[in-house]
């Protein structure tokens, strides 16, 4: 909702200044988004003629300007604009003026061997319009050394604020005011609405055939109008607030919308056929003033008159019967509308008009008629004119709406102390009627206040205008119990999970929760329940079952641009299935071409492609950040098809709870995505891990060094290629935990020396002794345990 100062001033009577004003909507909550004030922003620019203008002797698009700038000698500009002659009038800005449409301060300055002591400017550079072709080229009355702002009207300060779905109320400038003035801003200017006595019967009359979409309808024809531009002050405030001044019928109806929340239409009387309908639409074809056909159908609200359907109820007019220059005689129509409808219409349609915004938060059912009264005055004025009589259709009001309201709720539901003569004022302020005396009143609810339904509501109303600043600390009592964590295990695994990515240089994408059906084929879901009934495209046709669909659409977008090197991260919700329990949260990754920072594919240094290991290395760090013990984690070969097979993995905590898997992708995987390789991935679910065991410990040191030497010994065993690397490591550490620190492969080797089907497996063993200083015998007394324990659970021998 935007509004100019001077456009407020018109309701409320207040000195304040703009910042303040700004300060006191947002606390009261209407939020201000945007204070554009012009008059500061251009208030170094004045009006200036140009005495001479002589080409310039080094540049032949250059010239020099003696410039009369209302103050001192002339001033030498190096104007490069076309348009630049003697004798004209323009805006000049001086050293040290900021020019917004360059972003950039002037200085004196040197072009060309000559000296520029300013410049002279177009409206784009003054971000007034786009126009940067010439200079601003003035009226030769406009006066010399004048700021131009104020010469041009352009020192009004445009308000735009952020309403709330339910403040229909402030759609309007005049409720705007009324929150002011209950805010003690200024002082609220109502002079009241004057009936326009009818000079002759309205000729056309209205029929509601679907009331439950139209409570109300009201009509006045004026005849012998004369339509043209609207007066300059009308066009100027439109303009303000980005709207396009077209005629003078149509301005009033627009102004009307801002205005007071209450939007018209205005129809060509010459134009309709016949007496007016409201009702239901019938599969016509709808040509609209946007210029687009719509399809109606029997949801939506129509007005029709004999010949067809002239406009989409409380949306867009149509052409067939729009106001033009010629119109001679116009039919003013102000009505009420289902809001529910509205909204639906304009979803179904793909209409956002500033008539829907208001009518689908609803507005002032009372106004509906004195609206219309308003609309009549003005057209009168600017247009001329004969009205005939109102004629209403249906109800010109809304119901009435009386609260009974305990005062002390205002103190039980905010803590506030507020006197009762100061909530009968501030309620007063808004329109409330407050009867009756303390302890329980009556508060009758305005019209315009819609959302107000019960206590609750009111004290709202108070607390807001007083100031919410003014609501007293009070902590809640907590009791004797230990206080129990903020966030759950799954919210600080996936912030975890989060940071951990981040730090190995990935970054964090959002992607679509949907993918197409062949996408979500190839990742194991597919299923029909989990396909939607009305997805927003053709190709996101399902729930995702796999974060890694979306992120490799990234990484291949990202490539198609240049920027083949990627890591990207994405933590979020993956669907196995339509239950509660078959959702995850997954962390997922991929990372594309090369390590090397160049992203080009080659490196001096011979980069390697990323690899599996690379992809392996993530998911262990995003899960050892979630809490999982690195000794629990498993590594076993393979995973799911998407995924290639000799070069992926499954990592798990035993058979039963597998957590992820990571790998570089399948080429056909790739080929379905429409992605180019080498491209590794990963994605463990953050739901499978295991909660930690909470039991009382006494406090440790964070890292305990032994005073004593590791001992580290080397083993390499013959076993069967079958066996897995991580058997053996598990079976090592097997043998003392408590002495044992580490085991870590460093050498696998088949070949010459090796029987077939055997492998020969090489482990590092760390000792590190806590209690003492191991002696030979004791080292050796392991190492047999060692080997034994390899033996027994591997079938491998010492290789000789």
């Amino acid at each position: 909702m935007k509004f100019t100062l001077s456009w407020l001033k018109d309701h409320l009577d207040t000195d304040e200044p703009i910042a303040k004003l700004a300060d006191k909507l947002t606390m009261i909550g209407l939020e201000v988004e945007q204070l554009d004030d012009k008059a500061k922003l251009l208030a170094p620019f004045t009006i200036a003629r140009v005495i001479s203008a002589e080409q310039h002797h080094n540049a032949d698009r250059l010239r020099v300007c003696m410039v009369d700038t209302g103050e001192g000698p002339p001033v030498q500009v190096v104007c490069g604009a076309p348009n630049a002659r003697a004798g004209m009038t323009s805006v000049f800005s001086g050293p040290g003026t900021f020019i917004p449409g360059k972003n950039i301060t002037l200085g004196v300055g040197s072009i060309r061997g000559v000296e520029s002591r300013g410049m002279l400017c177009s409206a784009a550079e003054l971000q007034i319009s786009d126009d940067h072709d010439g200079i601003l080229d003035l009226p030769a009355d406009a006066p010399v050394g004048a700021r131009y702002a104020d010469w041009a009207g352009l020192n009004d300060a445009v308000i735009e604020i952020n309403l709330t779905p339910n403040r229909a109320d402030c759609t309007g400038v005049h409720g705007i005011a009324r929150d002011l003035s209950a805010a003690d801003m200024g002082k609220l200017k109502d002079p009241g609405i004057k009936q326009i006595k009818g000079e002759f019967p309205c000729p056309v009359a209205v029929k509601i055939e679907a009331p439950e979409l139209c409570p109300g309808f009201a009509l006045r024809l004026v005849r012998g109008v004369r339509n043209g531009p609207s007066p300059q002050w009308l066009q100027q405030r439109l303009a303000a607030i980005g709207l396009r001044p077209i005629n003078a019928l149509v301005d009033i109806t627009n102004f009307m919308t801002f205005d007071r929340g209450r939007p018209l239409h205005v129809f060509d009387a010459a134009r309709v056929t016949g007496n007016l309908t409201v009702r239901r639409g019938r599969g016509e074809q709808f040509l609209a003033l946007d210029g687009r056909t719509y399809a109606l159908d029997d949801t939506m609200c129509v007005i029709a008159d004999e010949r067809g359907v002239e406009s989409l109820a409380g949306i867009m007019g149509g052409e067939a019967s729009g106001c033009s220059d010629a119109t001679t005689d116009v039919l003013i129509e102000s009505a009420l509308w289902d809001e529910i409808a509205i909204a639906r219409t304009g979803r179904k349609l793909g209409i956002n008009s500033d008539a829907r915004y208001r009518f689908e938060r609803g507005v002032d059912p009372a106004f509906m008629v004195p609206g219309l009264e308003m609309a009549t005055k003005l057209v009168l004025e600017m247009c001329g004119g004969t009205p005939s009589t109102i004629v209403v259709a249906g109800k010109a009001h809304g119901d009435d709406r009386v609260i009974e309201f305990p005062i002390d709720e205002v103190k039980r539901l905010s803590g506030l102390d507020v006197p009762f003569i100061e909530i009968k004022r501030v309620l007063g302020h808004l329109g409330f009627i407050v009867a009756g005396k303390e302890p329980v009143v009556k508060v009758a609810v305005p019209s315009w206040r819609a959302d107000v339904h019960g206590k609750a509501d009111i004290v709202e109303e108070v607390v807001r205008i007083v100031g919410v600043e003014r609501v007293p600390l009070t902590p809640f009592a907590r009791g004797e119990a230990p206080r129990k964590p903020v966030l759950t295990a799954i919210q600080n695994r996936t912030r975890r999970a989060k940071r951990a990515l981040a730090a190995r240089s990935m970054m964090e994408a959002v992607t679509w929760s949907f993918v197409a059906k062949a996408q979500a084929e190839l990742f194991g879901g597919g299923d029909a329940a989990l396909s939607l009934a009305n997805p927003i495209a053709a190709d996101l046709s399902d729930m995702r079952p796999s974060l890694i669909a979306g992120l490799v659409t990234a990484a291949q977008k990202n490539a198609d641009r240049g920027f083949a090197d990627v890591a990207l991260f994405e933590v979020g919700q993956v669907f196995k299935g339509d239950r509660p329990q078959d959702q995850f949260i997954a962390a997922s990754g991929v990372r594309r071409a090369l390590a090397a920072s160049t992203g080009s594919g080659r490196h001096w240094t011979g980069a390697a492609a990323v690899t599996a290991f690379d992809a392996k290395a993530d998911a262990l760090a995003v899960l050892i950040a979630a809490g999982v013990p690195p000794a629990a984690l498993q590594v076993v070969p393979g995973g799911p098809a998407w995924l290639h097979p000799g070069r992926s993995g499954t990592i798990q905590i035993g058979p039963q709870n597998v957590l992820g898997h990571f790998g570089e992708l399948h080429p056909r995987a790739l080929e379905a995505l429409g992605a180019e390789g080498p491209l590794v991935a990963f994605e463990v679910l953050l739901d499978r891990i295991p909660d930690a065991k909470a039991k009382p410990t006494r406090a440790k040191p964070l890292l305990e060094l032994s005073p004593f030497q590791p001992v580290s010994r080397d083993f390499a065993f013959i076993v069967d290629r079958a066996v897995k690397a991580a058997d053996v490591v598990r079976a090592a550490q097997a043998v003392d935990r408590k002495l044992i620190s580490a085991v870590g492969v460093f050498d696998l080797y088949e070949g010459k020396g090796i029987e077939d089907g055997k492998k020969s497996l090489a482990i590092a063993v760390t000792l590190q002794p806590r209690d003492k200083t191991l002696t030979d015998q004791e080292i050796d007394a392991v190492a047999v345990r060692i080997v034994a324990e390899v033996a027994k659970k591997t079938g491998g021998v010492l290789r000789g």
